[in-house]
């Protein structure tokens, strides 16, 4: 399997943590959806986004959470790190869902001010991007019930928002200054030190 997209992505390093998790052997070509790569992005996925992973057969799947959910197929309902059924897969989609989308409006922020000169930033519109990101991590750091979101075993949704909490740590500083999410801190923290997620973090 080859999986595109740079880790700085919380979608493409989402993905690479899940892989490395299951121990699914790939290989990482890091294009950028911008310049050079969007072409062969764009062959990929028509709307041009990473992460697109290439299966063996040459098939390429689209969007993090089918990715994901082709992994879990993949590895069998005992290693799958969403359950197959019940309160607590609704719950681990419900935590995966809410983390995905603070990750969403964290990168608009981030698109803001890289793209456009600052004269040109619309100031309310950029504070209710960034007040639904913190709004979603804020609501996950009260939903952590133990070691991780779900009690004593790691989910997709722990993967989710470690992909999504460390981008706004390297990419926008000053939104992650006002997070104030001392839960997730630990979380993060801890997980920063598991192999699958030192394997997938991003480029100095």
């Amino acid at each position: 399997m080859i999986l595109i997209g740079r880790y700085l992505s919380p979608f493409v390093r989402r993905v690479a943590a899940t892989l490395h998790l299951y121990d699914l052997p790939f290989e990482h070509r890091p294009l950028a959806t911008m310049g050079e790569d969007r072409d062969s992005i764009r062959d990929l996925n028509p709307v041009t986004r990473v992460p697109a992973l290439v299966l063996d057969d040459g098939e390429a799947l689209v969007d993090s959470g089918a990715i994901v959910d082709y992994l879990d197929e993949l590895v069998g309902p005992e290693r799958a790190l969403t359950p197959r059924a019940g309160a607590q897969r609704r719950r681990v989609l419900k935590l995966t869902a809410v983390a995905s989308g603070a990750a969403e409006k964290a990168v608009l922020t981030v698109y803001e001010k890289r793209f456009r000169p600052e004269e040109k930033w619309h100031a309310p519109w950029v504070e209710m991007v960034s007040a639904q990101a913190r709004d979603g991590f804020r609501w996950l750091d009260g939903e952590l019930q133990g070691p991780y979101l779900t009690g004593e075993t790691i989910s997709s949704a722990d993967v989710m928002t470690f992909a999504s909490y460390e981008f706004v740590r390297a990419a926008n500083p000053q939104l992650f200054e006002s997070l104030q999410c001392p839960r997730l801190e630990v979380l993060c923290n801890e997980m920063s030190q598991l192999d699958a997620f030192q394997r997938s973090a991003p480029a100095p």
